[in-house]
């Protein structure tokens, strides 16, 4: 799949490489589909570090060092963890802006206080640090495939100043 000149994706791209800044992703729930999104577009590499795919909770704590008190008082999907994993992955790979997305893309796993569908996406940058919290009602492939396009929509609304 080719990215186009449309496409949130190469507006990001445009924008990292017009602001000098780099990037780097934690993921959960889209297991990847951003950072393939950011390297579907060529020249990628001038601005993006690269991704932590973190789907199990005890990774996001080892790995990208999330704190065990936030997973253990606000869950894996919420926003303290969303925002803590896009500030811990910025410090690990030394990035400009930090990016992550976590959440429950579905069809099990669900509850009454997060139900399939529930997804944060957390940014950390110059003068933000921010999440977004979606509640999607599709199936698992709309799910992350919307998660991914909302983490990249996040991203560029922070890089034209919007935020």
């Amino acid at each position: 799949m080719s990215a186009h000149e449309s496409d949130v994706e190469v507006v990001v791209g445009r924008l990292l490489k017009e602001r000098g800044f780099t990037l780097a992703v934690a993921e959960s729930c889209t297991g990847g589909l951003v950072g393939t999104r950011i390297t579907d577009v060529p020249g990628s590499s001038a601005y993006y570090l690269g991704s932590v795919v973190a789907y199990a909770s005890d990774v996001k704590e080892r790995v990208l060092g999330v704190h065990g008190e936030t997973l253990r008082l606000h869950g894996a999907v919420s926003e303290p963890a969303a925002i803590e994993m896009a500030r811990r992955v910025r410090g690990l790979m030394e990035a400009d802006l930090g990016l992550s997305v976590t959440g429950i893309a579905g069809p099990g796993r669900g509850t009454a206080e997060k139900p399939v569908g529930l997804v944060y996406v957390g940014l950390a940058g110059p003068g933000a640090e921010l999440a977004q919290r979606y509640l999607w009602d599709g199936d698992r492939r709309q799910n992350r495939a919307w998660s991914a396009e909302a983490a990249l929509d996040l991203l560029r609304a922070y890089l034209e100043g919007e935020l």
